[in-house]
């Protein structure tokens, strides 16, 4: 039997874009509630839990970075957050607090169905069992099982995404990896936004270098994209 698309919950204050929104994912074959704020969108949450969450980011009252951060204190459903161009803050903010990917306003409809079928089909793979228990480079360490990172002892906060990005990383040193490389490799898309992988090495080195601004483990490859080198302990 073929598994059916899901239930989506799309929650934005615009009226306007909800409906465009349900139009195209109902086209795609999804079950789509909706709520008109962040008050409405967690009780509908609450109510029945989604397969994935549409979740615009200004909205008054009940903000969707607040509505992201409630929803991942419940449950690791995908989160697809809908924010302005040049809301930068507000994309890292919700890829920090979890959400699994963004999409900027003004946007292509079609492309945020697509954009939520991959999400769905990422989320829905079997995790594959890590080939070590430990990845280390280092001072930095990550447990695979346990999904637990450590940088001079201390646990490092990642998202999820994150710990997969390093895990990759540290599985593969010494070689460089397009943006396109990795969309497709950790993320398990063959589309997308390639700034996401942008803005998630950009986090990743907050959290893991000495200077960011001069990164030793994440290396830029000009032209091609990124590179982890080892430590020498």
């Amino acid at each position: 039997m073929t598994e059916q698309p899901g239930r989506v919950l799309v929650v934005d204050d615009d009226e306007t874009v909800r409906d465009v929104v349900r139009r195209y994912l109902e086209v795609a074959g999804f079950t789509v509630d909706m709520a008109g704020d962040g008050a409405e969108g967690l009780a509908k949450f609450a109510s029945q839990e989604p397969d994935l969450v549409v979740l615009d980011v200004m909205m008054p009252g009940v903000n969707g970075l607040e509505v992201c951060r409630r929803l991942r204190q419940l449950s690791q459903v995908p989160i697809v957050m809908l924010t302005a161009l040049g809301e930068e803050e507000n994309r890292i903010a919700g890829l920090q607090l979890g959400a699994d990917d963004y999409v900027t306003k003004p946007f292509s409809p079609k492309e945020l169905a697509l954009r939520v079928t991959s999400v769905l089909r990422r989320a829905r793979m079997p995790q594959p069992q890590p080939a070590t228990a430990e990845l280390a480079d280092g001072n930095l360490r990550l447990q695979m099982p346990a999904r637990y990172a450590t940088l001079d002892g201390a646990e490092l906060p990642l998202t999820t995404r994150e710990f997969d990005l390093l895990a990759f990383f540290l599985a593969h040193p010494g070689v460089a990896f397009s943006r396109a490389d990795l969309l497709e490799k950790v993320w398990g898309w063959d589309f997308g936004d390639q700034s996401t992988v942008t803005v998630h090495v950009r986090r990743l080195r907050e959290k893991i270098e000495r200077d960011p601004a001069k990164p030793v483990r994440v290396a830029t490859v000009w032209g091609v994209g990124y590179r982890y080198d080892r430590i020498q302990p």
